[in-house]
């Protein structure tokens, strides 16, 4: 059996290759039929000056997810010549690919044009604990460059309470917390907006609502109209195939009350596999499928080869 770090060191030399390119926005053409993956897993070298924060504005991924991509690697200080994986292969979410698709547990966001056959895809700062983003089908009910804030009066209650105190209303400018730009939703009081703040995107720190990169947020905006469909998840776990293998990728689950069991993610494992019809007749390589689940990196992984379909799945994990 091949281990884990073999199984996704495989893909490495080949991602190798577009090291030499920085991305500067992650645009893929959508799959063919039958097909769930896009993108590419890429590793550069850390500079000097290199940050996770840093890595992360430029490739349009957020914090959490270069972290977890990385274990062992210091955020803050990576090292000259350290190898940084960049995180830019995705299983895309279940469901319709239509609108704007948003999975919390991967803190990002999924675009998909009606007249391009392509996707895109922005990392995002969601609800701290305690102010939890919801899961939810929306739209998109009002676009506003360069808004303005009223704060709600909880919010200004919390910022007085720490000693902070915020003014009734803050005008549009570089201390604005919206950013440059805001987008409504159907469901009240949640927005996707920018920021005046780098640090946070792919994290839990907002009040509920979706936080993006600035030239992330001009660009969603520019795509987008009112009306489009909004359909906010929240999938840790998500099965796809490509070049008939089945991949899985895994993220670190939300949970307001404490860390997630070894049972519970399992549990929830298997119930994303129930979901999909598709994988009822497969046989997983359940060894692989704990160690991904363990690890938690986010990179999608080979769980069965194309001669392994239509066996029975083995009956727990």
């Amino acid at each position: 059996m091949l281990s884990r770090a073999f199984a996704v060191t495989r893909c490495l030399p080949l991602a190798a290759v577009f090291a030499a390119a920085p991305v500067s926005a992650l645009e893929f053409p959508m799959p063919p039929p039958g097909e769930d993956i896009v993108g590419e897993v890429r590793v550069i070298q850390a500079k000097y000056e290199d940050t996770f924060a840093d890595l992360g504005v430029v490739n349009d991924l957020g914090y959490l997810e270069m972290v977890a991509a990385n274990p062992g690697v210091d955020a803050w200080l990576p090292g000259v010549g350290t190898e940084i994986i960049l995180p830019t292969r995705y299983i895309l979410p279940p469901g319709p690919r239509e609108g704007i698709v948003i999975n919390l547990a991967e803190y990002r966001l999924y675009y998909y044009p009606k007249d391009r056959n392509v996707v895109h895809t922005y990392p995002l700062g969601i609800g701290r604990e305690g102010w939890s983003s919801p899961v939810a089908n929306a739209h998109i009910t009002a676009k506003t460059p360069n808004p303005g804030w009223t704060p709600p009066q909880s919010i200004r209650d919390e910022h007085a309470a720490d000693g902070d105190p915020l003014p009734a209303y803050v005008p549009p400018g570089p201390n604005n917390p919206l950013g440059p730009y805001k987008m409504g939703l159907s469901v009240p009081g949640y927005l996707i907006h920018g920021s005046n703040k780098k640090f946070g995107i792919g994290m839990r720190v907002s009040h509920g609502c979706f936080r993006m990169l600035n030239h992330n947020v001009l660009k969603l905006a520019s795509l987008v109209s009112v009306g489009t469909p909004v359909r906010i998840i929240n999938e840790p776990y998500k099965f796809g195939r490509s070049g008939g293998k089945v991949y899985l990728e895994a993220h670190a689950p939300l949970d307001e009350t404490g860390e997630a069991s070894v049972v519970d993610k399992h549990t929830a494992v298997i119930n994303a596999l129930l979901k999909n019809d598709e994988f009822a007749n497969v046989r997983l390589d359940w060894e692989m499928l704990r160690e991904v689940v363990a690890a938690e990196d986010g990179l999608p992984v080979e769980i069965a080869q194309p001669d392994q379909a239509m066996v029975a799945v083995e009956p727990a994990i």
